[in-house]
């Protein structure tokens, strides 16, 4: 028996979910704030589980995350932060708070999170592991899964496209009248570009939805059956979920609102796909390293999650890749500002096309930020320096602060152990 994020019992109040406030939930707000508790410190193996940990590597490691994550907290009133931390290719999980400021339990190995958008990274991952099998190909048009949309502007879309936010102009959010895949389809047939595909990006729920429900419809099975039960499988992720099983109910952070109100994920059409999972700092911190090829994997999953590396569009600071955005190393805290801004999300804008798309490389930046209502999240890695990190709060919190503190924490441990 599953439970759903928005049908979790004992949840003492939800907003309305994905509609009010979905502007925000994408952009982050400031917060006014709680308390902030103690933080709690463990180490993480490389299989996601807790050891005891010492030293004075990690001391240092230590210090830096709680030198950025404490005064980010107390800024923006968030109640529970997870940090995952991978340096010179050891991984470590440190946990802030309380996971609910009803209950004061504390943030654990345990908690699970909303993360959002990076939901979007295991779409793609799926994506890019079907073409690796044979059984799609990101050069195949729409029109080729969903054959309703034959003759019509987004049936000659690209799944390359929808995996860039490169279609053409699709909205942000899927209209909230959506409510079924029948309607998704006819709203698609109506559809018309507001530019030529390739040519603009337009940060998109619908598209890399879309992108997801065909990855599934190439394999043969339901989207959210095959996120978990074989992709989080074969990376190793043991605590990851789209629909929360009951007996991991009680590990579900409460989510709140920028004026403290508890929320939770409600969903919607093409959620599951483009922002549905719940997960651990510990997990999320595997598939970092997976990301980096420093844990086993299969050989042609692997070989797909580094192709979701390859850089296909140039769009303002950084290099859109499939779902990821990546940045030349070293860079600077005011370049993923100003490429992790709200206006990347909310306004267009003109991109130009790498022919041939640049190949997966090590000596980048690559990151992907998420947000709910109630939950804020962002994940960033350097494959050369073995260098990485996730952090997860129970509040939607601003991406410039996320980013910001994760750029403060990485640049300050990018020599440990080199």
């Amino acid at each position: 028996m599953t439970v759903s994020g928005g049908g979790l019992a004992g949840v003492a109040a939800r907003a309305g979910g994905a509609k009010a406030v979905r502007v925000l939930s994408v952009l982050g707000a400031l917060c006014i704030a709680p308390g902030v508790s103690h933080a709690n410190a463990v180490a993480a193996t490389a299989e996601g589980g807790a050891t005891s940990g010492g030293g004075p590597a990690r001391s240092r490691i230590e210090r830096a995350v709680d030198e950025a994550i404490r005064p980010m907290m107390a800024k923006d009133g968030i109640a529970g932060v997870a940090v995952g931390i991978v340096v010179d290719g050891k991984p470590q999980v440190f946990n802030f708070g309380v996971a609910s400021t009803q209950t004061r339990k504390p943030v654990t190995n345990d908690t699970l999170f909303e993360i959002g958008s990076v939901s979007k990274t295991f779409t793609a991952t799926l994506t890019s592991w079907a073409q690796v099998n044979g059984q799609l190909s990101l050069s195949d048009s729409v029109d080729k899964y969903l054959p309703t949309l034959r003759g019509s502007p987004f049936g000659k879309v690209s799944l390359l496209n929808l995996g860039t936010h490169t279609p053409g102009g699709l909205p942000l959010q899927v209209p909230d009248e959506i409510e079924n895949d029948a309607q998704l389809m006819r709203y698609f047939k109506a559809w018309r570009p507001q530019y030529a595909p390739g040519t603009y990006r337009t940060y998109t729920n619908p598209g890399i939805g879309t992108l997801g429900m065909i990855a599934a419809k190439s394999m043969n099975e339901d989207f959210t059956s095959l996120i978990e039960q074989r992709l989080f499988p074969a990376l190793g992720l043991k605590h990851s979920f789209i629909d929360i099983p009951v007996e991991h109910a009680a590990d579900y952070a409460q989510g709140y609102t920028k004026d403290g109100k508890p929320i939770r994920l409600k969903g919607g059409e093409l959620g599951p796909e483009a922002y549905g999972v719940k997960s651990t700092a510990a997990d999320m911190l595997r598939f970092i390293e997976a990301n980096m090829n420093l844990v086993k994997v299969d050989a042609p999953l692997q070989r797909a999650i580094i192709d979701t590396h390859t850089g296909y569009f140039k769009a303002g600071p950084m290099t859109q890749d499939l779902i990821w955005e990546q940045y030349p190393y070293p860079v600077t805290l005011n370049a993923l500002l100003e490429g992790n801004a709200p206006s990347m999300v909310t306004n267009g804008m003109p991109v130009t096309a790498i022919d041939p798309p640049l190949p997966p490389m090590d000596n980048v930046w690559i990151n992907k930020t998420g947000s709910t209502n109630g939950f804020g999240a962002y994940v960033a890695f350097v494959p050369a320096k073995k260098l990485g990190i996730v952090i997860l709060g129970n509040r939607n919190y601003p991406i410039a602060d996320r980013v910001a503190a994760a750029h403060k924490i990485l640049t300050s441990l990018e020599g440990d152990g080199q």
